[in-house]
């Protein structure tokens, strides 16, 4: 499914991939792209990239759309799509165009939306201050994520209305009930674990004897430090090897079939605040205990996803409204690409979309669906 108007969500994960658990990957590729790109401002300035009736996109505004979403892709070691540059720019373009039509109705409703995702980020990060320093690694600021954020909602908010798209209690009960596999909750635990590893973590090798008996012996300590009543997240957070929980006191929650068959068997046999034994698998011991009882497998009731569901049809049909709208949009808003080279790559991307949309008008209805 195409997704339309997600330019803040680049933004965030530029910010979330800051993090703790990947920052010597993004901050390398945040200081590449975000230094090289204040120092391009200085030296040539902030030249116009796209304009239309009523606005105008600057390339600063581009970068930092990119440096954002090539901090996430270095994090995961992954490579952003040919492409990508001028896919951005056309979003930018389409907020753009859509923040013409905006009314006072959209533009309350983008601010309720960016107000809701700011709050949710700050859960995330624990603190304002602690999503200002990651937002500097960015290179930006609270108020212009913010903005953009808004800017963002609010043209979502428009676009909605203007594809009069409204999906109705009944619509999302019917796909609710169409797919209720995808509604199955699977029995989950909840626990905390400490990891003392007995292979190396480079090359997967096992360690020498003497190093895996030391290796036991804490693990006993340990053991019995936590069935004494020590505060088990605390000593994860000192003594656990594991870097994927340490940093959150070992928490991990999951489904069965997720985790290596003795870890598993281990932590759905525990009660709530049951320490385990000492677990022996591939990776090293592990020492286990329960946060709370398991879960039961169930189904998530319909009150819980409805507002997930009703968001899901909104986006299939603007994926299927969207691009013909944007095409008119883009004549009657009179855009001009002016940077020469991004011209060029429009002008490919939108030839590729019109040959796509005609082999795929060729397709059976079923297949051109998919």
């Amino acid at each position: 499914m195409k997704s339309y108007l997600s330019l803040s969500a680049a933004l965030i994960a530029g910010v979330l991939s800051a993090s703790a658990a990947t920052q010597n990957a993004a901050s390398a590729a945040v200081g590449t792209n975000a230094g090289s790109g204040a120092a391009m401002t200085a030296l040539f300035g902030d030249p116009v990239i796209a304009k239309g009736t009523g606005f105008q996109v600057k390339r600063s505004e581009l970068d930092q759309v990119l440096s954002g979403a090539k901090a996430n892709a270095a994090a995961a070691r992954q490579m952003l799509p040919p492409n990508f540059e001028v896919a951005v720019l056309n979003q930018l373009v389409t907020i753009q165009l859509l923040l013409q039509k905006a009314t006072d109705a959209d533009r309350a409703a983008g601010k309720a939306d960016s107000d809701l995702q700011y709050t949710n980020l700050l859960e995330r990060f624990g603190s304002p201050e602690a999503f200002e320093r990651q937002l500097k690694a960015v290179d930006m600021t609270v108020e212009e994520l913010r903005s953009k954020a808004t800017q963002e909602a609010t043209a979502k908010a428009a676009l909605k209305r203007e594809l009069n798209i409204v999906v109705t209690d009944q619509a999302a009960k019917d796909f609710y009930t169409t797919n209720a596999t995808e509604f199955e909750q699977p029995e989950m635990a909840h626990v905390r674990h400490i990891l003392l590893m007995t292979m190396d973590p480079a090359t997967k090798l096992p360690l020498a004897t003497n190093a895996v008996a030391a290796k036991r012996k804490q693990a006993e300590d340990l053991l019995k430090r936590a069935k004494a009543g020590e505060d088990f997240a605390k000593l994860a957070k000192e003594y656990s090897e594991d870097p994927g929980s340490k940093d959150t006191g070992g928490e991990y929650d999951f489904p069965r079939g997720q985790m290596v068959p003795e870890f598993e068997a281990a932590a759905f046999g525990l009660s709530s605040n049951q320490v385990s034994e000492i677990v022996t698998t591939q990776y090293g011991f592990h020492i286990i205990k329960a946060i709370e009882n398991k879960k039961s497998a169930s189904k998530i009731a319909f009150e819980k996803v409805s507002a997930d569901i009703k968001n899901y049809l909104t986006q299939q049909k603007i994926a299927k409204l969207a691009p013909d709208f944007v095409k008119k949009l883009r004549v009657e808003g009179k855009l001009e690409i002016v940077d020469p080279a991004l011209k060029a790559m429009d002008a490919k991307a939108q030839e590729e979309a019109k040959q796509a949309e005609a082999a795929a008008s060729m397709l059976p209805p079923a297949e051109a669906n998919k």
